[in-house]
Order: C-alpha cells, then structure tokens, then sequence
C-alpha cells in the first residue's frame, strides 16, 4: 500500500474491492493515515462483503458524481442514454438524483457519451448498465461500472421516454433495441429524491407501521413506492420506502413541480426524509446546481452547529 501510495499521491481513497453503498471506503490525507486506513477498510469490507481486499485510488476534494446509462444488445448495437448527476450523497450513499448535470457543458455532454458508447462496444456488453464517475474542473475519474438497472433510473426514463425494464427484457428476449442513437432526444428535467424511513436530522432508521399515506400527484409527477396506509416497515432491510421522480420541462419547472410534491406527500407513523428534502430545496447552492459529493455532510454539520 505505501508503495502504490508513491504513484497515486495523496490525498487517496482506499475502498473495498468486493462491495459498495459507501461500506469499506476510508480517506488519507497523508502517509501517516495510511496504515489506519487500510486496516479500517479491509475490517469493514471483510465484514460487510466476507471479502478485506481493498484497492485505492487518488482522492478528489470537490467532485460531483456522474454516471451514464448505457444500454446494448445481442446485435451490435449499444446506446447512451445521457448522465445522471447523483452527487447529493450521505455516508458515500445517494439521496437525490436528477438529469441532465447542471454542471456539464454541452461539449462534455457529448464528448463523455461517444466515449462510453465506445468502451461499451469494445468490451461486447449486453444489457442495461452504468458508467460511473467522478467529475471534477472539467475532469472524468472512472469509477467502477455497475451491471444492473439502478434505484435511479427512472430519471434517465423522464427525460428520454426510454422504458429501460421493456428494453432490458427485449434483449433478454435476444431481440434488438427498438431505437438507435439518434432516435434518442433529451427533453426536459427530472429530480428523483429517495423517501427513506430515516429521521431527517439523524438519519436513523425509523421502523415502524404507516398510520396515513397520501401519494403526490399531478403532471410530471410519478411515484415508485409499494407503501399504503397500514403497512408495516421492518427494521432488518434497507430504509429506502419510495422515489419520487419529478420532470419538467427544465430544471426551475422540475424543482417548483418537485416542492408541491413534497408538500402534498403525506407518510405517517414512521420519520422519512422528506422534511430533509422540503429543507434542501430552500438552499441557494441545490437551486443553483452547485453542489459536489461533500456540500450534503457539510450542510448537515453547519445545521448541527445552528441548532
């Protein structure tokens, strides 16, 4: 690890090879936080995974995170289906999603898109899957690609009208893709924040039975959840209890439909994250688009310290 160090330069990232959802990743700053680091890392990824190997990679400082959906079948063809922003994170995991990045230019758009279309080809993928990476001045990291649908998909399928599931059991079915790339048009701007039965402050986990359930609606509204009135969330599985998604035809549209949406949704008898998300979008930055992977820890921490 000291050795790679000397190649990589610090500040680095050491991360477990066989996991994710922010488990097994351990900073340092300087050679002295090496060590600790990588013990950490391998403790926690052995726990979490049954697997300690860790790999490390330069840290960034203020990156945001953008990943591209791609899509590719039996028949040669493969797709992108442009990139989603997801740098709205807490403990290294997603809370908030929306397409396109507000900070990307129309020539990085382009240019990021050919790549992935390339690389996709090359290594003969099939399927539905996702490039990720770190974004910063300008700058793409490659991250790790993952090789399923992800929670925030419906993003991608607000803007694009692309049904990824129909897509996905189409080439399953051996069929081609029912579009190329240039049938693909970008149209508009959709928001996806994940209700979780957490506490908005804490983010504890709150389980417990829903005593009243009303879903939001109206135009450009939509809403992937499986609770009602009466359901009982257990403590055992992960927090996450619906998405909503939220699409207008540009991004102060999809934030103003996304707030009355918020202010509609009513989910009682348990804590959910929807007070965090009704907050969120009161702060200048979120309006703005300027945000990276950090500003969701450091808002929450300035909170803390207000209180």
């Amino acid at each position: 690890a000291i050795k790679a160090s000397k190649a990589i330069g610090f500040p680095m990232i050491v991360k477990a090879a066989a996991g994710g959802g922010g488990r097994g990743m351990k900073v340092a700053l300087t050679a002295d936080d090496l060590v600790e680091a990588v013990q950490t890392a391998q403790s926690e990824a052995t726990a979490a995974f049954g697997n300690g190997a860790v790999y490390m990679e330069r840290y960034l400082q203020k990156p945001r995170h953008i990943e591209l959906q791609v899509i590719a079948d039996s028949h040669g063809n493969v797709v992108h289906l442009g990139e989603r922003d997801c740098s709205l994170q807490r403990r290294h995991q997603k809370i908030l999603e929306e397409a396109p990045s507000p900070a990307l230019s129309a020539a990085e758009r382009v240019a990021i898109g050919e790549t992935v279309n390339r690389a996709i080809a090359a290594i003969g993928y099939l399927g539905v899957g996702t490039i990720e990476f770190l974004w910063e001045d300008g700058e793409f990291f490659f991250i790790e690609m993952n090789t399923r649908l992800q929670v925030e998909h419906p993003v991608t399928e607000m803007i694009t009208g692309v049904d990824l599931v129909r897509e996905q059991i189409r080439i399953a079915a051996g069929l081609p893709l029912s579009f190329t790339q240039a049938d693909v048009k970008f149209t508009g701007h959709s928001i996806e924040c994940r209700i979780n039965a957490e506490n908005a402050e804490t983010f504890t986990p709150s389980p417990g039975t829903i005593t009243d359930f009303h879903a939001p609606g109206g135009l450009g509204v939509r809403l992937d959840s499986a609770i009602y009135a009466g359901y009982s969330i257990p403590p055992y599985y992960d927090s996450l209890i619906g998405k909503l998604i939220v699409h207008g035809r540009d991004r102060e549209e999809c934030i103003a439909r996304l707030k009355r949406s918020l202010n509609e949704m009513v989910i009682g008898g348990i804590d959910t994250t929807i007070p965090l998300f009704q907050k969120l979008l009161a702060e200048p930055d979120i309006l703005s688009g300027d945000y990276d992977i950090h500003w969701l820890e450091n808002w929450a921490k300035r909170q803390k310290g207000d209180a």
